[in-house]
């Protein structure tokens, strides 16, 4: 069992009680390591910490120049410890190595983008009607930033956040998932060693009910970005409106993956199984919804099921493992209910259906990949959020149901669309209420495009040019050109 502390102002620390929380390896089902359990008051010791930092001239003073060299440095140390991430990522939340391989190798792009774009941030000088009157503007930090990630892509989501958070010059208290909370400890040791001044990243690890409201609300808070469920994101949201913060919520999603009848099925069926097996479900941009047109709906079903028959389960930490385990016990049993709740509502079990029992699966928390068909759209199945490896299967018969269908839902994170028509292809996309529209591929992601949600999905967008105006705060400068003040009791 293997001990992990802290960041808090540039030291490893404990708990101020002294109490632990254990992490599960969710293909053993064993723990493996302990991280602290931190209180109200450990939340209180980062922040103050995160809002010293904030005014020490060390940061504050820094050019925008230099903070872009640290966070390319930052980026540097990533890439050269992204398998050993990965390595660790794998073991405390159950992702496959592949993956989480592929997303640390990939995550230097988004600390190279943003330093880069640190010093790319420019004021306006405004052409003011007052003729005696110079008028610009300032793009400035709001201060202390709440980052708060979830258990599924722990670095890669945090990233989201900090990259764009610290090239606008805030400083951060990251609080990462109690049920994957060992790898953001093992990168907080690269702040340092990038350089980063002592209290500029602090990271809290413990239970969100214990101090995610402490953390939300603190008055040295200044703004809220989360990652999560949508009826946590929104209990975050009233919290955050308390002290009238700015907050970036990406929430959850029920995508559809719409495949009409001109698609090539192939493609569409490796796509469709890419949304929603390939990362066990457990992805809020999960096409969990395929809606597809009735003239190939048979057809694309036999092809679907028999490619996801193949599906290799086991062990994560094997890259030629396909579907690895659960993440928790928790997330277990609930699409274990999940399941039953859509053969109660009269939705046809085609494929899995059970938890992984085949000998490679171990003692991990493994659900075999599921398959509904007959499914209708108000059914519970077509309309919550699983996050799991679940997809049911819906037909239609024109474009315009199509349509109303992928939008008949309160999330709006992602949406796929399978056609050789570029016309379909633009009409549909533009008509889809969702924030990332993918047209013949899916799952993909860029620190170049923005991403985040419509509707319940979300507040906010993260990565591209877009992400950066979440952390500042413009400022309007006048300065008078002229001579007298004139009547000081007359608003110019």
């Amino acid at each position: 069992m293997q001990d992990f502390q802290m960041l808090c102002d540039g030291r490893w620390v404990n708990a101020h009680d002294g109490r632990w929380i254990d992490s599960f390896n969710p293909y053993t089902g064993l723990a493996w390591a302990r991280v602290p359990r931190a209180n109200a008051e450990d939340v209180d010791r980062a922040v103050q910490a995160a809002r010293r930092a904030f005014l020490d001239p060390t940061w504050r003073d820094l050019t925008p120049t230099a903070r872009g060299a640290l966070l390319r440095r930052l980026g540097d140390l990533v890439a050269r410890d992204a398998d050993e991430l990965a390595a660790i990522e794998t073991r405390d939340n159950g992702k496959l190595i592949s993956e989480m391989r592929g997303q640390l190798r990939y995550m230097p792009q988004w600390y190279y983008y943003f330093g880069g774009l640190a010093d790319k941030i420019e004021g306006r000088v405004i052409p003011i009607d007052k003729p005696d009157c110079f008028n610009f503007t300032r793009d400035e930090p709001l201060g202390v930033v709440a980052a708060i990630t979830p258990w599924n892509s722990p670095l890669l989501l945090a990233t989201w956040k900090l990259a764009p958070a610290l090239a606008a010059g805030n400083t951060v208290v990251w609080k990462p998932s109690e049920h994957s909370t060992v790898s953001a400890l093992a990168f907080g040791r690269l702040f340092e060693e990038a350089g980063f001044p002592p209290g500029v990243v602090n990271i809290v690890s413990g239970l969100g009910s214990e101090i995610g409201e402490a953390l939300v609300t603190h008055p040295h808070v200044a703004k809220v970005a989360f990652t999560g469920g949508d009826q946590t994101g929104q209990h975050v949201y009233e919290m955050a409106a308390r002290g009238i913060k700015p907050v970036t919520l990406e929430l959850g999603g029920k995508s559809a993956n719409i495949v009409c009848a001109d698609a090539d099925l192939d493609n569409a069926v490796k796509g469709t199984v890419s949304g929603i097996f390939a990362a066990t479900g457990q992805t809020c941009i999960a096409g969990s919804r395929a809606l597809v047109h009735r003239d190939v709906h048979d057809a694309f079903v036999d092809k679907l099921v028999a490619y996801a028959r193949t599906a290799r389960m086991g062990d994560p930490a094997q890259p030629d493992t396909q579907v690895g385990p659960v993440t928790t016990q928790q997330q277990l049993a609930k699409i274990l209910d999940y399941i039953e709740i859509a053969r109660a509502g009269g939705a046809r079990c085609v494929l899995g259906g059970t938890p992984g029992s085949r000998p490679e699966c171990g003692r991990g928390w493994f659900v075999e990949p599921t398959i509904f068909c007959d499914v209708t759209p108000d059914m519970r199945i077509a309309q919550e959020e699983v996050f799991g490896p679940v997809l049911c299967v819906i037909p239609f018969d024109t474009d315009d149901e199509a349509v109303s269908i992928a939008n008949d839902t309160r999330y709006g994170l992602a949406a796929g669309l399978w056609t050789r028509d570029m016309g379909r292809a633009l009409n549909l996309s533009r008509r889809l209420e969702a924030g990332t529209v993918w047209v013949n591929t899916y799952r993909a992601t860029s620190y170049l495009s923005p991403f985040g949600g419509y509707k319940r999905s979300g507040i906010g967008r993260e990565s591209g040019l877009s992400a950066i105006r979440e952390y500042l705060q413009e400022k309007s400068i006048w300065i008078s050109t002229g001579g007298d003040v004139p009547n000081p009791f007359v608003m110019r």
